[in-house]
Formats: C-alpha cells, sequence, structure tokens
C-alpha cells in the first residue's frame, strides 16, 4: 500500500511519523479512524426536539425524506447551518466583548497593566462612530469609544455602529435584503429561536437569518475585537520572525501561548524578558526562556512583536511530541482537549487560564486583567520549574524558516500610498 501522506509540511509529517513508531494518536490519526459521518456531513441529522434524531436519507431524500414533525431535509440542513454560524459568531463576539470591556477597564484607571498604545487608531476609530476627540484627554475618548462598542452587543432595533464602514452599494444590498445586523446577541438568540422546532420551516427564510448574524460576527464580534486589539497593543506592521517547530531551544524554557485571547500572552511578552525571570530561569539550569505561539494568539504575537509561531490549530499536538514545550497556555476557541492526555506522555504542563473553558486534567490559572503581570509572571515561574523535568523523549526538529507578518489593514492602505501618496506604490503600479 502507498505511505500516506498526512501533511504538506515534511516537519510535521516527520512528527507523525515519530508518533505512529511510538504509538502515539494524533488529531490526523484520529481523523482517518473516524471518518466524516455521511450523514451528519450533509446536514441531514436533526436533533433538535427529542422525538428524534432523524436521519433524513434516502435516494431522493432532498424531496421525499421528512423528519417525526414533517420536516424536510432542506429545512434540516438549514437549521444546522444556521446553528453553526450562531455557534461561530458567539464565540467570536464574546472574545470581543471581552476586549471592549477590557478597553473600558483600562480607560477607566481600573486595569492598570495594561494602555492605550495606539491613540492614532483609537481616534480613527472613535471618528467612525462619531465621537469627538479633538482636544480631549485620551482615556476619556477611549471611555466613550469602550461603551459604544459595548452598544453593539446588546441593541435591540436599528444597525450595528460600524455597518456605515462597508461600501455604500454593499450597505445598499443588505437593507433591502433585510440582513443588516441589530445586536449581536439579539441575532444570536433570534437564530437559535427560529431553528428550534416548531418555528421556522422556510430553508431560505432560515438562511437569511444566517446572513444577518454572520454579518453581525464579520462587522461588530471580529471588527471590534481587531480595533480594540489594535488600540490596546499597537497596529501590526512587517516584522521578520520565524516559523515551523525548529522555534524551540533545547537550553532554553519554551512556554507557548495558544488559543484566541491576546490580553494573558502580551503580558507575557511584556515581563517574560525581565531581568528577575531570566535570573530564574537561569538558576534552573536553562540559558534564558524562549517565547512561541500556536494557532490564533501566535498570530497576535507574531505580528505585533515578532514572537516566533510554531504553527496553526493541527501543530498543537505535534508541539508537545518534540518533547520540548515545558508549558502551554491555553485559552478559548481552537483547543484540542486531546492535548491534556497527551501532555502525560511528555513533561508538558497545559495550564488553562479563561474562566469559560477548562479541561480535565489541565492545570488552571484563571487570567484576571486586573492582575495581569502578577499571573503572567506565576505560569513563567511553572514553565521554568518544569525545565527540569524534560526528558529525552520526543522528535526533535530543527528546521525553521523565515516569515513576514504584520501586514494589518492600515499598513497595506499607507503602502499603497494612502490618501497622500505617504508611501511606495507597488500595489497601485501593479
Amino acid at each position: 500500500m502507498d505511505k500516506v501522506v498526512k501533511s504538506a509540511n515534511k516537519e510535521a509529517e516527520q512528527i507523525i511519523e515519530w508518533g505512529e513508531l511510538h504509538n502515539i494518536e494524533t488529531c490526523f490519526d484520529r481523523a482517518e479512524r473516524l471518518k466524516p459521518c455521511p450523514i451528519g456531513e450533509t446536514g441531514a441529522c436533526c436533533k433538535v426536539c427529542h422525538m428524534g434524531p432523524c436521519r433524513l436519507v434516502g435516494k431522493n431524500a432532498e424531496e421525499e425524506s421528512r423528519g417525526v414533525c414533517g420536516a424536510t431535509l432542506p429545512t434540516v440542513a438549514a437549521r444546522n447551518m444556521v446553528r453553526m454560524i450562531a455557534a461561530g459568531t458567539a464565540a467570536h463576539s464574546d472574545h470581543a466583548r471581552g476586549m471592549a470591556f477590557t478597553l473600558l477597564a483600562v480607560a477607566t484607571g481600573e486595569a492598570k497593566d495594561f494602555k492605550i498604545t495606539d491613540v492614532r487608531k483609537l481616534y480613527r476609530v472613535a471618528g467612525y462612530l462619531n465621537i469627538e476627540f479633538e482636544g480631549r484627554e485620551v482615556n476619556a475618548v477611549a471611555k466613550d469609544v469602550a461603551e459604544k462598542l459595548i452598544e453593539d452587543f446588546g441593541r435591540q432595533k436599528g444597525e450595528g455602529n460600524f455597518i456605515t464602514r462597508a461600501p455604500k452599494k454593499t450597505q445598499k444590498r443588505w437593507r433591502k435584503w433585510g440582513i443588516v445586523p441589530r445586536g449581536v446577541d439579539r441575532e444570536v438568540c433570534e437564530a437559535m429561536h427560529r431553528t428550534n422546532i416548531g418555528v421556522d420551516h422556510d430553508p431560505d427564510h432560515l438562511l437569511t437569518q444566517g446572513l444577518r448574524t454572520a454579518l453581525a460576527d464579520g462587522w461588530a464580534g471580529s471588527m471590534i475585537s481587531t480595533d480594540v486589539t489594535d488600540i490596546l497593543f499597537g497596529t501590526p506592521q512587517p516584522v521578520k520572525a520565524e516559523a515551523s517547530f525548529g522555534i524551540f531551544k533545547k537550553d532554553e524554557v519554551n512556554l507557548v501561548v495558544h488559543g484566541h485571547e491576546p490580553l494573558l500572552a502580551e503580558t507575557i511578552v511584556d515581563v517574560v524578558s525581565e531581568p528577575e525571570m531570566t535570573a530564574y530561569a537561569k538558576s534552573k539550569g536553562a540559558k534564558g526562556i524562549n517565547l512561541g505561539g500556536m494557532c490564533c494568539t501566535a498570530n497576535e504575537i507574531l505580528m505585533r512583536h515578532g514572537i516566533p509561531t510554531a504553527g496553526g490549530f493541527t501543530n498543537q499536538e505535534l508541539g508537545i511530541m518534540t518533547g520540548l514545550i515545558d508549558a502551554m497556555t491555553v485559552d478559548v476557541q481552537c483547543i484540542m482537549p486531546a492535548i491534556t492526555e497527551l501532555s502525560k506522555k511528555f513533561h508538558t504542563k497545559v495550564i488553562t487560564t479563561s474562566e469559560k473553558a477548562k479541561i480535565q486534567g489541565a492545570m488552571h490559572i484563571e487570567f484576571d486583567e486586573h492582575r495581569a503581570k502578577e499571573i503572567a509572571r506565576e505560569i513563567i515561574k511553572i514553565a521554568i520549574d518544569n525545565f527540569q523535568n524534560r526528558k529525552a523523549y520526543g522528535e526533535r526538529i530543527t528546521e525553521k524558516f523565515p516569515v513576514i507578518a504584520g501586514f494589518s489593514h492600515e499598513y497595506i492602505e499607507y503602502m499603497q500610498g494612502g490618501k497622500w501618496r505617504a508611501s511606495f506604490r507597488p500595489l497601485n503600479d501593479a
């Protein structure tokens, strides 16, 4: 039988093969063994009530198959799609809500470990929101911006604050179709209501609410989190860094930040190079502390600080299998629960940090923006203390490659020349 290549990345494939030799299971093995359920894959399984679950299958299922209540396959498939949209919108937007409240806490002086880093971006967002900023204190503007952004979650009527940032033709189309989002929470709630048993049975009508809920994600939740992160930590500009499993160092403490929330990761970046931290690492036999990223949080600190990344979602288990990660902090979204069981085969400590997400078998240190640096130092010390427990077990990778990250919307606009032709114009000239 021909060899099955499980990853297009040769370093990842090398670790996968090492795992197979040592009987260590990864997501690649589980995906091959489980295979997608053919009924669920087509959205043909309905589980929204206790008369089912109903499987709408058969030769002419789209026209003839019905659930116990009489729901058709198109209705069931639409319901399932809209529920996935609602869940994704809730995840992105709940993250954004936390960022908006952190901005408010910074503006009012409650979160003293953070500050407004990009005042220009703050003023730009204030302009979108019709908030006066000329001649005012930065924190006063930030407070007004935060409170205005928080409105986008609980608004019951009207339109989201950032809808006017879309092209006018697009806005007109959205209004014509009736899919302009009101408040994030309202759209998610209505999506869940309409997909429940006995409510909305028209597939097209259901998908219309799906579109509106998705727009609440893109033009409220995701946009808010991006803007607030830029305001607090700086708008990214191109920076050179490194990527792949070769970023881990044999003679240094390797701490990986993984997840979706930038607050803890940024704080760790802030304190990891403190002389006290470095001295503590050396007292435990390490030459220093090496910070790396995994998945979404990796991109945040990669594009702002040039912190190296070990890769994306499917690399999290493989990173642990190098045997070089002393601790991995995780928060929300993109975290495989399999990493805690896997970590027992190595020495890695998995640390959950979100009040919303725990994993059985992991250490839990809850992050609090009011004690950000204190918690970051505690986590770094845990990684340092675990350095001496490192084993010779694992597949060491030395290869890494250079990357250029940080091409934010603002930088691309600047690179094209902007309104005042402030820079070179490669994209315009092309």
